[in-house]
């Protein structure tokens, strides 16, 4: 089994203040028992790809490419997806213009219905017609799919470097994604949709965010993989007291699951821990019944602050 948890740390004073006063005895625990595998992933919070992206790739083998040119929306289409191989995530977004920066809104804070994001989504068709090569899938409130050959190997960053940021160093430097970002702009802007959304003082959809362009490479994710997802929400939304929520809960759930093995001596037993700069993995190396034993009388501890604010 390999446990892989994302966003489970971030750069700052408030996510060192939380970091500090947060208790997970399980991931204390469960850390002592580990050990360290592999070199860390990634580099700093400046780069284009996420480390958990980059912890992806490696674990399917997906060959090294420039920092910002990771297919993730290949890799996250649905199967059946047709059309062309290289595709693109577009992801609904409010950017809040301010009198020094602009500032992009977590996809969540649109709080879009189905139906209003299927309507959206529907009425840019325009700018992907299928018989000039284009695909379009809709995925979800937050996420829509477009494929074109022209996306391979274009780099851009992923959204979760620019949620809650000024978003001009992380603008995109390829023509073909400004120039559709822009269009994109323009049909939304005096929509009829977001007309109606300011009206009932809801945040108008006025951009979308374009990233993981590419074409799929490498293999499928491991079988035993066990990916948590409960901290992205809170943390891209700034909302600290939820995301220490999340981690209780998390710790409390699959860390508490993944020690009560690895106390077992279960062997295959990893963790991988996602930051904004870093991902680190460890794992349950086989040990003697009485070193087992020795080891869950220890009760021994990690410091878990240390740990996930070094990510």
């Amino acid at each position: 089994m390999h446990l892989m948890i994302p966003h489970a740390s971030a750069v700052g004073e408030a996510a060192s203040h939380t970091l500090g006063e947060l208790t997970l005895p399980h991931l204390a625990e469960l850390l002592a028992l580990l050990t360290p595998v592999g070199a860390p992933i990634g580099s700093d919070e400046y780069s284009f790809n996420t480390p958990f992206e980059l912890a992806l790739a490696q674990l399917r083998g997906a060959p090294a490419v420039e920092d910002g040119c990771l297919p993730t929306a290949a890799w996250g289409r649905a199967k059946d997806a047709a059309g062309p191989e290289a595709w693109a995530q577009l992801s609904p977004i409010h950017l809040s213009v301010g009198s020094d920066q602009i500032t992009a809104l977590p996809p969540q804070a649109l709080a879009l219905t189905e139906a209003e994001s299927q309507a959206f989504f529907n009425s840019l068709a325009e700018l992907w017609p299928a018989d000039e090569g284009w695909a379009a899938q809709w995925r979800g409130s937050d996420q829509w799919l477009i494929a074109h050959p022209s996306f391979a190997g274009l780099r851009s960053a992923s959204l979760e470097r620019v949620v809650q940021r000024n978003v001009d160093p992380w603008m995109p430097q390829a023509r073909r994604l400004r120039t559709l970002q822009n269009e994109v702009q323009m049909l939304l802007h005096g929509h009829p949709l977001n007309e109606a959304r300011e009206a009932a003082g809801a945040l108008s959809l006025n951009s979308v965010w374009i990233s993981g362009c590419g074409v799929a490479s490498g293999g499928p994710l491991p079988a035993d993989l066990q990916i948590e997802e409960g901290l992205r929400e809170p943390l891209l939304a700034g909302d600290w007291q939820a995301w220490s929520e999340a981690w209780v809960r998390l710790d409390a759930g699959p860390v508490a699951a993944l020690l009560a093995r690895a106390k077992q001596g279960e062997t295959g037993l990893r963790l991988t821990l996602c930051g904004e700069r870093l991902a680190r993995s460890w794992s349950l190396k086989p040990r003697p019944r009485l070193q087992r034993l020795w080891q869950s009388l220890r009760s021994s501890r990690s410091n878990t602050a240390s740990i996930l604010g070094a990510l």
